[in-house]
């Protein structure tokens, strides 16, 4: 009875279906107030389906300098690894780094490559183009949540949060399935950790060893949340205000970046963009951060009316938004595929 009572009054474990149920009709609103299904495909002009879901991630780093990336490129699945391995010294890559499918979400199928057996096991389990890009040192990941109104000039930074991946710590007498086990966050993901650590799943862990368990640090995927509203100002602001105004047109999402600190950051230094996500970007600051369920609708609510704002003008602006039956293709094609990178994520280990 517990164990229920706990899972019902959890509500950030609930599943994504369940935690925005009871909001579908504030959404429907914005539907019919804007007559367009699929309204807020305005929002974003130059990213698929304004950055809902399914959006290639290529679009979204040809809109940055370069700079501002780590050193990538992608890989089709009919490429050779002689062909994989001249485009790592073109593009001086080196080993270890990040691949992940071009199409994705939700750290789907994101892996750290050590070494050409690993590059090798994952090219031939992968079916769909993928990236590959150079690992970045930077001690912290953090996640900026921006929004600006095409009216404006400056825009807002709503959310600002320290990501820790998922990680267990060693205590020199447990194997690392024991540690996963006993780990609130992991041991919902038995199978995945199992399958991504099988060669040290009965190794005991060192004390005092962190090891981590994703690289991907996503809700979704066990990391935890610190937040950083405190260190929100002008500074941060005006960065952000630089960096989608510059050929972007990016009013609304969120970006996920590597930093060496947050002054750093501020200061327009030492970073590196992961990448950004549209008008799917959950603000996902009210997660591990104080907030109660109520608080949490209330930021989203705030988010969605900034969301139906923003398309709203740019529609009026000439930017339609997409017709039904291209939508609805899309949006089913995205969710097929999707649900087929997930099998393959769990089969590939």
């Amino acid at each position: 009875m517990k164990k229920i009572l706990h899972r019902i009054t959890n509500w950030e474990a609930w599943p994504f279906g369940v935690l925005y149920a009871p909001l579908s009709v504030c959404w429907l609103w914005y539907i019919i107030k804007s007559k367009a299904v699929w309204f807020f495909t305005s929002s974003n002009p130059k990213i698929t389906f304004g950055g809902l879901e399914g959006e290639p991630k290529k679009e979204m780093y040809d809109l940055l300098p370069t700079n501002l990336y780590p050193p990538t490129f992608n890989v089709l699945p009919a490429e050779s690894i002689l062909i994989i391995q001249q485009k790592l010294s073109e593009h001086g890559i080196e080993y270890p780094f990040i691949v992940k499918p071009e199409v994705g979400e939700q750290g789907i199928l994101l892996r750290k490559i050590n070494n050409l057996a690993a590059l090798e096991h994952y090219h031939a389990m992968m079916p769909w183009e993928y990236i590959v890009q150079q690992l970045v040192i930077y001690p912290m990941e953090v996640s900026v949540f921006y929004i600006r109104h095409p009216a404006n000039s400056k825009g807002t930074v709503t959310g600002f949060l320290h990501k820790i991946p998922l990680q267990v710590t060693g205590n020199g007498v447990d194997t690392l399935e024991m540690l996963v086990k006993q780990h609130p966050k992991a041991t919902k993901q038995i199978d995945l950790l199992k399958a991504k650590h099988h060669d040290c799943w009965q190794k005991i862990i060192s004390d005092g060893e962190k090891y981590l368990l994703s690289y991907a640090a996503n809700h979704n995927r066990g990391a935890r949340f610190v937040d950083l509203k405190s260190e929100i100002d002008d500074q941060l602001v005006s960065l952000f205000d630089g960096i989608s105004s510059t050929g972007c047109e990016f009013y609304y999402g969120r970006y996920d970046i590597m930093c060496s600190d947050v002054n750093d950051l501020k200061a327009g230094k030492n970073f590196m963009i992961l990448e950004y996500n549209g008008c799917g970007a959950e603000p996902n600051h009210f997660y591990d951060t104080g907030y109660t369920l109520v608080g949490a609708y209330k930021e989203i609510l705030k988010h969605w009316k900034a969301l139906y704002q923003i398309s709203k003008y740019n529609r009026q602006k000439g930017v339609e938004p997409w017709p039904f039956s291209k939508g609805r293709k899309f949006l089913a094609d995205s969710r097929k595929a999707k649900a087929a990178m997930i099998a393959v994520d769990l089969k590939m280990g």
